[in-house]
């Protein structure tokens, strides 16, 4: 059956309510029968007793023990005494339970033997209720009134033995019992059944519906992050609570508060894997378009150069060549780069930690750009706090964040411009500080700026050297930042541990951002 949690629960609980309801009604009414058969046997302890005091039964005790006159008179005066209650029976024992007088219509006694063990306990005064045998059933067992009959020469010594729940009343209270008492008990089950079944469906109701909820969740959930597909919230609402861990001792809240917390987690991770795949989508396209002037432009020169070959001069070969050399450059130097990206973001960089002075780094970077700035007229100065500590790195690492900074500057700066380096020491750290006078960064390429490259031509910088800054500070414990200044220019600036507190070197994994 292909039935719901709330389903099953509900059918268990049927099969079991109405399970108890029939053991209850069962025990109800035994317990009933007995409290009825201990009232009645109680009331009439002392019946047997006033039989055997009743003068009429002596002439017909003291007669022939086994005369049939003798059997009749004892039938005639418990003939009697049944009359006054119907639903007695009488009978005579001997000492050893054989009936030796009653009252009892033709094929009515089942047995001509009673049992005197109870009838020894009830006239020894043993707690009530006592069974005893029924003589006109072979196994029944019924409550009974006892008495010894005093010792005679003339007869051995007997019991009066009072069934005080004889035919008359079994068959009167059958009838009864089928006409009232077990249709209201009948009733009262139904009726208990039917409120315990309410009782069943609301509290069932109650206790599954975070499941249900949570259920709801899971088949609406979407790892993309969709409005329509977010963790369940809390009863406490907002977006807090959807992360909140639950600190109720309830396991179903429990279930739902994680897997509201691993939904919004997934969210986040698969919105970040979105991201990513559109920065890389991004990442693709730009550097295609940087590839492509220079592939075309050396693809049209050697194809002047093939195709006019014979015609062209000395001076226009050479030119040509040259053009085509540099173009290939370009593009040399851009794949360089892109391997040199893909290396540090997914591969495994074994780092070189060392001590050494900034101050002496950044002369020798000053040193590779110092003719192209003298040619373009353009300042390279370095601000130097003093007693400058010296810094544990990557040496390889920095020095290639501070070429590709300033040769970022120096590119983008006008002529007669200034590009500055300062060096400080600030919160403990390091700083770095490279600034320029060009034209300074749109704003809206500020925000993405160390995760995508942009078009490198005119106003917009942001290329794969950017980025290879931003993976190489990163393996070294740092970042880089745009400093927000008033007026033209760009400013860069990164912090660095001062020597003897970074971390040692090893493997570091880069994850892409």
């Amino acid at each position: 059956m292909n039935l719901s949690l709330t389903q099953r629960l509900l059918l268990v609980f049927s099969v079991l309510l109405l399970a108890c309801c029939g053991a209850s009604a069962w025990l109800q009414i035994r317990s009933s029968d007995l409290h009825e058969k201990e009232v009645i046997q109680s009331l009439s302890r002392d019946l047997a007793s006033h039989i055997v005091l009743n003068p009429a039964l002596n002439p017909a005790l003291s007669g022939d023990s086994g005369g049939a006159a003798r059997k009749d008179a004892l039938r005639q005066i418990f003939g009697q005494l049944m009359v006054v209650n119907p639903s007695v029976e009488v009978y005579l024992l001997d000492q050893d339970g054989h009936i030796e007088g009653d009252d009892a219509p033709a094929g009515h006694l089942k047995r001509m033997q009673v049992d005197v063990a109870p009838v020894r306990k009830f006239v020894a005064g043993d707690p009530l209720p006592i069974l005893g045998d029924d003589p006109r059933s072979v196994d029944g067992r019924k409550v009974f009134s006892a008495a010894l009959l005093p010792h005679a020469d003339n007869r051995p010594p007997g019991y009066i033995y009072v069934v005080l729940q004889g035919e008359a009343h079994d068959e009167l209270a059958a009838r009864f019992r089928a006409s009232s008492v077990l249709r209201t008990t009948l009733w009262s089950m139904g009726v208990v059944a039917l409120c315990g079944l309410v009782a069943g469906v609301v509290a069932f109701g109650l206790i599954t519906r975070p499941l249900r909820r949570l259920t709801d969740a899971m088949r609406k959930f979407d790892a993309n992050g969709e409005p329509d597909a977010q963790p369940p919230v809390s009863a406490s609402g907002g977006a807090a609570a959807r992360v909140a861990p639950s600190r109720s001792r309830d396991e179903i809240a429990t279930l739902e508060s994680t897997f509201a917390q691993m939904a919004e987690r997934i969210g986040q991770q698969w919105r970040a894997l979105t991201k990513q795949d559109q920065e890389r989508r991004e990442l693709v396209a730009n550097i295609s378009h940087d590839l492509r002037t220079p592939l075309t432009s050396l693809h049209g020169y050697l194809e002047t150069l093939s195709m006019k070959a014979d015609s062209l001069s000395d001076t226009e070969r050479k030119r040509y060549l040259a053009i085509a050399l540099a173009q290939s450059v370009k593009v040399g130097k851009l794949a360089q780069s892109l391997f040199e990206l893909a290396r540090l973001e997914h591969g495994n960089v074994q780092l070189a930690l060392e001590d050494f002075s900034l101050v002496d780094l950044v002369q020798d970077v000053f040193q590779k750009f110092e003719l192209s700035a003298e040619a373009r007229r353009i300042r390279l100065r370095a601000g130097i706090a003093p007693r400058l500590p010296n810094v544990t790195a990557d040496l390889g690492m920095i020095e290639r964040v501070l070429t590709n900074l300033l040769d970022n500057a120096i590119r983008h700066t006008p002529d007669d411009g200034a590009v500055d380096v300062d060096l400080a020491v600030r919160d403990g750290k390091v700083s770095v500080t490279v600034s320029d006078t060009g034209p300074g960064i749109p704003a809206d390429v500020r925000e993405g700026l160390f995760q995508r490259p942009f078009t490198s031509g005119g106003a917009h910088r942001g290329g794969l050297g950017l980025l290879i800054v931003q993976r190489m500070l990163q393996l070294n414990d740092s970042q880089i930042r745009l400093v927000e200044r008033e007026g033209a220019g760009t400013t860069f600036c990164f912090e660095l541990h001062p020597a003897g507190t970074a971390q040692k070197g090893g493997r570091v994994a880069v994850s892409a951002q």
